[in-house]
């Protein structure tokens, strides 16, 4: 598929030179070929895979503006006063339906999705994104210096999109990272979020609050060093993918069929899922570098939290869900302490044959703590609503 992209990539000319060029460029062995890649490809991408959603939706690229009104700073230190977009699709629900926005983690995008947007479409009016600086939204170079700036591209950002869709208040779903960006979201506009969803979520933790003694012992080693000089370096798995050139989509589609095939936790992906899914993990990946270089920023080596949700865990003011799958390697335990700490109704619950990618690996037990988590939205008497079998509380 990546080579069909290169060669539908390639606008024909009628000069000499460019027809000398592409011959001698048709000779090459395709395995030496660069793959090429864009947003547009991204796009495209994306456009295969959704078609294995059945529910009509629309894709729009939103207008956020340049950077924060009233702000000096774009998003963010750019020098360029260029509009920026965020990818926006929205599915077809029934009147009256309660607002679901979803959002990513680290190295995903919204099309990760894919196998939920049907059945939660049933129920919600959902509205998935890429964040700014992912998948097929804009890509701003990205030289944020700070945890705060980090966290404020993302935060602003995403207001100035809820702004542009005009939207009031709504249940707000974050995965991962994209948890963490959720979560920083909700506690700094808590009137716009009804109810928070954090799927597996990072950043509860410090590096001093998990005694990671281990860590500490794994540095003094010289792969130790080295790994960690390479993550304060911001070297991130994408440059990876990039720097293998040719060879990257079949990097990608060994992990996707071996994470997502022989070695998911629940329910394989289809032949024609995990060769849509690998193409389209591919593009997002291998496009410009923007906003997966906040790693260094908002995670210190080891995954650790700079700034941990711990910490303000006290101060939410919006109910709570937290969903992780029983194999989920990011730690249930972080947002049981959390809990402890807050002052609004919390939940936690697990759902079996589950991973981190618990709405892949296990969508219908993920779809079943969607809707209990959220039966004050959608059920006309919440209160006689019970824990669907199978899944347990933390």
């Amino acid at each position: 598929m990546a080579e069909e992209l290169g060669s539908s990539a390639s606008a024909p000319t009628t000069t000499s030179s460019s027809s000398s060029w592409a011959k001698t460029r048709s000779l090459w062995p395709s395995i030496l070929r660069w793959i090429p890649t864009s947003v547009d490809h991204i796009i495209a991408a994306e456009k295969r895979l959704l078609s294995l959603v059945k529910t009509p939706y629309v894709v729009e690229q939103v207008n956020i503006g340049s950077g924060p009104p009233g702000s000096k700073i774009r998003w963010f230190r750019s020098t360029s006063d260029e509009p920026r977009f965020i990818n926006t699709a929205t599915f077809q629900s029934k009147e009256d339906s309660p607002t679901l926005v979803m959002v990513h983690g680290y190295a995903a995008s919204q099309g990760f999705f894919f196998r939920n947007f049907d059945a939660l479409a049933n129920r919600f009016k959902v509205i998935a994104i890429d964040q700014l600086g992912w998948g097929g939204s804009s890509r701003p170079d990205f030289t944020c210096k700070s945890t705060e700036e980090t966290e404020a591209w993302f935060i602003d950002s995403f207001e100035e999109w809820r702004k542009a869709k005009n939207l009031g208040s709504f249940i707000l779903l974050g995965h991962s990272f994209g948890g963490y960006v959720a979560a920083k979201y909700a506690l700094k506009h808590p009137e716009h979020v009804q109810h928070l969803i954090l799927v597996g979520p990072a950043g509860f933790s410090s590096e001093s609050e998990s005694k990671s003694e281990w860590l500490a012992k794994f540095r003094e080693t010289w792969k130790g060093a080295v790994l960690n000089h390479l993550w304060e370096s911001n070297f991130t798995p994408q440059k990876v993918v990039r720097g293998l050139g040719p060879w990257g989509p079949d990097l990608v589609n060994r992990y996707t069929t071996a994470r997502f095939g022989a070695y998911s936790t629940g329910e394989v992906l289809t032949e024609e899922e995990s060769k849509l899914l690998s193409d389209y993990v591919y593009h997002t990946l291998a496009a410009k570098a923007s906003g997966e270089l906040c790693l260094k920023y908002i995670f210190s080596f080891g995954a650790f939290a700079r700034m941990p949700l711990i910490q303000s865990a006290s101060e939410w003011k919006v109910p709570t869900t937290f969903i992780y799958g029983f194999e989920d390697w990011m730690n249930y335990q972080g947002a049981q302490e959390a809990r402890q700490r807050m002052k609004v109704p919390c939940e936690i619950i697990r759902v079996p044959q589950g991973g981190h990618f618990v709405f892949i690996d296990n969508p219908t037990g993920f779809h079943s703590a969607m809707f209990y988590a959220c039966r004050r939205y959608i059920s006309p008497k919440p209160e006689n609503e019970s824990l669907p079998e199978g899944l347990t509380f933390a």
